[in-house]
């Protein structure tokens, strides 16, 4: 073999070490990720990352964003360049739903508790919640 055939074996063999090597590595000890099933748990760090991910993927569909606006909007949003999604508060009932509210609680548990079902809890449910049911039945 002449020398320049020694020095491109060698090259070649020195060029997959280092390809085997390198795989080896990339792979390392867990190489189903941090999340994978003999991975340990997210740091708090990458907890708080993919909440944040989905808070933002969350948001651009609330916005029907596509294409080029998605990405551009999931950027600003993940590098914490943009307000968070407000947050739904809601209104508090009126006294009128509240009544009904406290009405469907009451009926709802006294229909439970006499084991009804199907049909018979329909009928109780709209009787109780009407208020035709008689004082005798009543929860």
């Amino acid at each position: 073999m002449s020398a320049s055939g020694i020095v491109g074996a060698g090259l070649r063999a020195a060029a997959l070490v280092a390809v085997l090597a390198t795989g080896a590595l990339a792979q390392g000890p867990n190489s189903q990720g941090t999340t994978g099933q003999g991975g340990s748990t997210p740091s708090p760090a990458q907890q708080a990352q993919q909440e944040r991910m989905r808070s933002c993927n969350t948001e651009a569909g609330t916005r029907n964003l596509a294409g080029e606006a998605r990405r551009s909007f999931m950027s600003e949003c993940l590098a914490g360049r943009m307000p968070p999604p407000p947050v739904a508060t809601g209104n508090p009932p009126n006294p009128a739903q509240q009544a009904q509210q406290d009405r469907m609680r009451t009926c709802n548990a006294e229909a439970g508790s006499r084991n009804l079902a199907g049909e018979a809890r329909r009928g109780f449910m709209s009787e109780c919640l009407s208020g035709r049911m008689p004082a005798s039945q009543r929860p």
